[in-house]
């Protein structure tokens, strides 16, 4: 008796939530659906992203732009009226938003989305044939800025430190799979000083440092992706001397007697400047993989006097993924599916590094 008056409470509490519109469901495949006076939404950000679609939200006119090709779909939410393509059409239901989230109903992605906007394949599980661990064993991934520090901030209230944070997480997935080892500077929103970025980076005797940062100007035109190596003017003779103070240098494989402090010094100074020089090809690297992987603007290799890129003794780069305060750009680094193409740049950036390092130790045997 006891089971069957379980039984019964739990019907009755499924039937409560379903007639509330609280239920959520799974769908087939990774996208989840809402029940909602029984009528099936789906988040909108999981379609946009599942099809590369690009989307702007006004949060005070609460009107969506859909853009993707020649295809422009505009509606508003609490609104069952859709343009599409400049024509309009009326819906059942209305659009809503859920729990904080834009959601459409079944009829709106059968009838416009699916039709317009077809669903493209994951890129994330692209394979690589080159074994990327057998050169690269760890990395670092510097989410920049965060906590109470934002970053730049775009004009419709993009903040860098969420975009920096959300492709450093998609860059770690994807190294982790080619079996690399990643430790991040933060995996959640806080703030990690400058310092303990750099402490974190050295005490992990990584073999590549990568800080992931969203860029601004001025100038709204400004738009781009570049990569950044620690500057030249920066004196690597001093930075030995004070590393060789300071810092454990592994000597067990070297065939020296003496550990002197001069020696040490200059032992730190070969590794500097070989930093550099790798940090120059990394940051290569990663630029033609953005430029042939993406239709964006490429501004180049630089140097700069970056604290993170100063501190680190390993090769070291920083890379801009595009302009907060450029309107197209925000827009894009809005984008789920923008955002993993620019993490899948970045790893193929890294993989034909190591492959270039493997062809010139193969070259030096």
């Amino acid at each position: 008796m006891k089971n069957k008056f379980l039984i019964l409470v739990l019907i009755s509490f499924g039937l409560i939530f379903s007639l509330s519109g609280c239920v959520t469901a799974p769908l087939k495949g990774t996208i989840s659906t809402y029940n909602i006076n029984g009528v099936t939404y789906y988040p909108l950000i999981s379609l946009c992203e599942s099809r590369g679609i690009n989307w702007e939200y006004d949060t005070f006119t609460k009107i969506v732009t859909l853009t993707k090709g020649p295809h422009k779909v505009i509606f508003k939410a609490g609104d069952n009226l859709v343009l599409v393509d400049h024509r309009a059409e009326v819906l059942n239901e209305p659009i809503d938003i859920y729990e904080g989230t834009v959601v459409v109903p079944l009829k709106l992605k059968e009838q416009v989305i699916d039709g317009l906007f077809k669903e493209e394949k994951s890129t994330g599980v692209k394979t690589y044939t080159f074994p990327l661990s057998q050169e690269i064993k760890k990395v670092v991934i510097d989410a920049g800025h965060g906590g109470n520090d934002p970053g730049a901030i775009g004009r419709t209230g993009l903040r860098e430190k969420d975009v920096n944070l959300d492709i450093a997480k998609r860059l770690t997935l994807l190294l982790k799979k080619e079996g690399v080892e990643v430790v991040m500077t933060r995996s959640s929103d806080r703030f990690i000083p400058l310092e303990r970025r750099v402490q974190i980076t050295n005490n992990a005797r990584a073999d590549l440092f990568i800080s992931i940062h969203s860029n601004a100007n001025h100038t709204k035109s400004m738009n781009g992706f570049e990569a950044y190596y620690v500057a030249t003017s920066i004196n690597d003779a001093k930075r030995a001397v004070l590393a060789s103070k300071s810092a454990n240098l592994n000597l067990d494989n070297a065939s020296i007697v003496s550990n002197a402090a001069e020696l040490r010094a200059i032992l730190w100074d070969m590794i500097y400047v070989y930093d550099r020089a790798e940090s120059i090809q990394l940051a290569r690297n990663i630029c033609r993989s953005v430029s042939s992987n993406m239709d964006v603007k490429i501004l180049g290799v630089k140097d700069a006097r970056y604290h993170v890129l100063r501190g680190a003794r390993v090769p070291a780069v920083l890379v801009e993924t595009g302009f907060v305060t450029n309107f197209n750009e925000e827009r894009m680094l809005k984008n789920g599916f923008y955002r993993q193409k620019i993490a899948e740049s970045i790893m193929d950036g890294i993989s034909n590094y190591a492959q270039d390092l493997a062809s010139t130790e193969v070259a030096q045997r």
